[in-house]
């Protein structure tokens, strides 16, 4: 027999996609008598809570739309429900409702359609602009569009591994960027230092996305994809531009890592609180010379590792009268240990612009990635 949750995943799934919050506050009502629903999408900075519908957005971190989106967890406060807006690990927002009494059964019900709110957007969001633009503080730059639609998603979990990324200057970043993918026995990880200024950044970088989820997909092993990146960077550019990229083939089975170091971003790992960037035989950018050889380098994780890739914007941002990657950056990664991936990196960055005290000059991109170890 179904459930009212259960009518309320259908509506979802009928609704039409500019239609699904009111759907659904439609069926909320008059399956449990909520009254009020209001979807609070996290904004491209991580920094604010952004109402869908109408209100200001919210910034305070002792809020409870924050203290449900931080720890992924249910929060009722107030007669108001707040459920986070999640699906396989990826933080879309917050879902909040009211009036809602604090009764276990019903806050569980509440949570799994907020769940399947979240599959719906990311099932909508390629047809309409509605749910992006609502998460905007600010407008991003023509570069900043172009680096936000090469992502793959902020954060993924598996059971073996937890994985997040984050591009700053959030709304105007250039060239820095990420991908990653994976197939159930393994996961394939690409983070990339751009080069240039504006747009001509975001399409060498995009150039060299496609080309490398192109060899990917072809089947080809991770120094293959690189070389074949290569040749596509230096086909179209001969040499004068170039982009550094770190790729990672992570066996899932045992934490077997395959690396190929293309002029790249730092690999530092925090091992049971201590922190070692890991040596990488550094090979020239993608697209420099005509048909360079690369080299793949492995290493074994231990479970319970982290693994923090950072880009040159982090290493070399300067405060008053030092660089962050030679003053402040190990002391902040071993804080980062009992936190979530996306908590590390959002908590990194953050730390990042108070060092500089003020926005970030150059790109700058963080991925954490956690290995959980092998699972049945």
């Amino acid at each position: 027999m179904s459930g009212p949750d259960d009518e309320a995943r259908r509506v979802l799934i009928d609704a039409p996609a500019d239609l699904l919050l009111d759907r659904l506050t439609a069926e909320l009502d008059r399956a449990y008598g909520v009254i009020r629903a209001e979807l609070l999408q996290v904004d491209y900075r991580l920094s604010a809570l952004v109402p869908f519908t109408k209100g200001d957005p919210i910034t305070s971190p002792g809020h409870p739309a924050w203290r449900c989106f931080d720890h992924q967890q249910p929060v009722v406060a107030d007669g108001t429900g707040y459920f986070p807006v999640s699906m396989r690990g990826e933080r879309r927002g917050v879902l909040r409702l009211g009036p809602v009494r604090d009764d276990r059964a019903l806050v569980a019900e509440l949570s799994g359609i907020a769940t399947a709110l979240a599959h719906e957007l990311a099932a909508v969001t390629a047809s309409t602009d509605l749910y992006r633009t609502a998460r905007r503080t600010r407008r991003l730059t023509l570069a900043a569009e172009i680096q936000w639609e090469l992502l793959p998603g902020r954060s993924r979990i598996r059971p073996s591994f937890s994985l997040a990324g984050q591009l700053e200057p959030a709304y105007a970043v250039r060239g820095d960027s990420f991908d990653w993918s994976d197939d159930g026995h393994r996961l394939w990880l690409a983070v990339i230092n751009g080069m240039g200024e504006g747009v001509a950044a975001s399409m060498l970088t995009s150039l060299a996305v496609h080309a490398l989820r192109n060899a990917r997909r072809a089947g080809l092993a991770l120094a293959d994809q690189a070389a074949l990146a290569d040749q596509a960077i230096y086909a179209q550019h001969r040499g004068d531009q170039h982009v550094s990229a770190l790729l990672i083939e992570l066996d899932l089975a045992d934490g077997a890592m395959t690396v190929v170091d293309a002029g790249s971003p730092r690999m530092v790992l925090l091992r049971a609180g201590e922190i070692t960037e890991q040596p990488l035989e550094q090979q020239f950018p993608l697209g420099m010379f005509d048909g360079t050889d690369y080299r793949p380098q492995r290493f074994e994780l231990r479970r319970g590792d982290r693994l923090f890739v950072l880009s040159d914007g982090v290493m070399e941002a300067t405060g008053t009268d030092a660089r962050y990657g030679e003053s402040a950056l190990d002391r902040f990664l071993r804080r980062t240990g009992p936190m979530a991936p996306l908590d590390a990196v959002r908590s990194l960055l953050g730390d990042l612009r108070a060092f500089v005290a003020g926005d970030l000059v150059d790109d700058a991109v963080v991925v954490c990635l956690d290995w959980l170890g092998p699972q049945p």
